[in-house]
């Protein structure tokens, strides 16, 4: 065995390491076994395999590597030290298969794994919270990550891969190659604190509002956009006194009577209950919106992201 002729130690284990890589993985999962259990026959029994079996494939991996690596006696086997230097080497990468195959194991059955999200405040409100909290009670050792975005920043999460997928609402400025599932729709109102009442008890035309101060989100979300498109479609600039960057931070001010604000109808409906605000009604219909699920189609999701998507786009 060119093994035992003086090579050093270091030496020893590289020509082994490098050797084990060319040969048949099942060769080294049978020379594992039956190191462990140093019987021929106990090994094939935890391999369901038969006993001449084990001893041609260790005869074939023997010469293959052109050393012993097994004393064979009627006691049983016992290692040579080239089988000792192999063992320690193949022991790791079994455990190491063995880990991933348990890993793998409780993905496949939803007891691990993580999903990361970029989502949009009002996709979270509106529609993602209520499906998040069942997936969470049926599947809850799924970690999810989630990271709050406006829907241009969720979009362009996506598109640098920091997340698995995206839920956002329109407008949409797609970047290429990503896909959309609409998962809903919703409609904004107009609301008013107690202090513009009166502007609840009759249709208005948005020309109407020129003197009337507007709470709004900024410039960078989807929503202003939204609403800068659709106040220059009825033939009105847009140009909002207050501007927030979440959306419920939007509520105190119209409750507070700092201006009038758009809204979705139902993240309003609470307050509109309670008679802390009000609805104003418009000539001018306001277009439904929508809440998309946003994915790369070139990307491979995991299990769980998998899952999710499923029960997100097949209710």
């Amino acid at each position: 065995c060119l093994l035992s002729r003086g090579l050093g130690d270091v030496y020893k284990r590289q020509l082994l390491y490098g050797r084990t890589l060319m040969a048949n993985y099942d060769y080294y999962r049978i020379f594992y076994y039956v190191a462990q259990y140093q019987s021929f026959t106990k090994a094939a029994e935890m391999l369901r395999n038969n006993q001449p079996n084990i001893t041609r494939y260790i005869n074939n991996l023997e010469s293959e590597l052109g050393c012993k690596l097994f004393i064979r006696s009627n006691r049983g086997v016992k290692l040579t030290p080239e089988g000792e230097n192999l063992f320690e080497h193949v022991a790791i990468a079994q455990e190491h298969l063995r880990l991933g195959e348990s890993e793998l194991q409780k993905e496949k059955e939803l007891n691990s794994g993580l999903i990361t999200l970029g989502v949009s405040e009002n996709a979270l409100r509106i529609f993602l919270l209520d499906h998040l909290e069942r997936f969470h009670e049926q599947y809850p050792h799924v970690r999810l990550r989630i990271t709050n975005h406006t829907t241009p920043e969720a979009l362009e999460s996506l598109k640098n891969d920091l997340c698995d997928f995206s839920v956002v609402t329109t407008p949409i400025d797609l970047p290429h190659l990503l896909q959309v599932s609409v998962l809903d729709h919703f409609e904004d109102i107009l609301i008013c604190g107690k202090k513009y009442k009166e502007l609840s008890l009759k249709h208005h035309s948005l020309d109407e509002f020129k003197d009337t101060p507007f709470v709004s989100l900024t410039s960078q979300t989807g929503t202003r956009n939204f609403y800068n498109q659709y106040f220059l479609d009825n033939g009105v600039s847009f140009h909002p006194d207050i501007e927030v960057s979440t959306t419920d931070q939007i509520i105190p001010l119209i409750i507070h009577n700092l201006g009038i604000a758009f809204y979705p109808r139902k993240l309003a409906q609470p307050y509109l209950d309670k008679g802390e605000v009000y609805e104003i009604p418009l000539f001018q219909s306001l277009p439904h919106r929508k809440v998309c699920l946003v994915k790369d189609p070139n990307k491979s999701q995991s299990i769980a992201s998998s899952k999710l998507i499923e029960s997100l786009t097949h209710r």
